[in-house]
C-alpha cells in the first residue's frame, strides 16, 4: 500500500502531545526512553525549536501520523532526528517523503551537512538514509552522543562541490 495524500508543514504548539507520542512508541518499543528523550519530548519548542531548529508534521486525513526533526548543532550543521511514523501506516513511503522534505527544507535553510545518530537495530531506517545520501562516518570521526543507544552514526554533504563521503559503510557494532 502506498502513502496516502499526506501534507507536511511545520510544527504548532499544538502538535507537542503527538510529536511525543509518536517518537515514544518508536522508542519504546526496540528500547527505552532515555533521560535525553524525556527533556526533548517534554518540551520540543524549547529543546529544539527556540536554539534554531525546526519540526515537520506529516498529515493524513487531518490527523498527525509523522514527524522529523532539524535540530541545529552549528553554522550549516543540523541533526535530521525524532524521525518518527505512526507504525499502522508503515510501509508506503512516509518516511521516505518526510525525510526528502526535510532534506530539502535543510537546503533552503543553508545546511551544508546533516548528520544523524541512529542504532543497528533499526535496520529499514539505516537503509533509508542509506538510499537518501547519508554515508557512514568512519569511527574517528564518531562524536559523542547524549543517547545510550546510538551506534549508528551517518552524515549527507549538501553543498554541491562541497566534500565528498569520507567512508563507506561502518561494520556492524555488536
Amino acid at each position: 500500500m502506498f502513502a496516502p495524500d499526506i501534507e507536511i508543514r511545520s510544527f504548532q504548539s499544538e502538535d507537542s502531545p503527538v510529536f511525543r507520542l509518536l517518537n515514544e512508541a518508536w522508542i519504546t518499543k526496540y528500547f527505552s526512553l532515555e533521560n535525553e528523550d524525556r527533556l526533548t519530548l517534554g518540551n520540543p519548542e524549547e529543546r529544539i525549536l527556540k536554539p534554531g531548529g525546526h519540526i515537520f508534521m506529516a498529515i493524513a486525513n487531518n490527523k498527525c501520523i509523522g514527524c522529523c526533526a532539524l535540530i541545529l548543532l552549528g553554522p550549516g550543521l543540523f541533526e535530521v532526528a525524532k524521525m518518527a511514523v505512526a507504525e499502522e501506516h508503515q510501509g508506503r513511503g512516509i518516511g521516505r517523503k518526510m525525510l526528502e522534505y526535510t532534506i530539502a527544507q535543510a537546503k533552503a535553510l543553508g545546511a551544508r551537512t546533516l548528520f544523524l545518530g541512529s542504532n543497528t537495530r533499526l535496520r529499514e531506517a539505516i537503509h533509508l538514509y542509506e538510499s537518501a545520501g547519508f554515508r557512514h562516518l568512519p569511527p574517528e570521526r564518531v562524536p559523542s552522543s547524549p543517547y545510550e543507544r546510538a551506534n549508528v552514526f551517518m552524515e549527507l554533504h549538501l553543498e554541491a562541490g562541497g566534500p565528498e563521503p569520507s567512508c563507506g559503510p561502518a561494520p556492524p557494532v555488536s
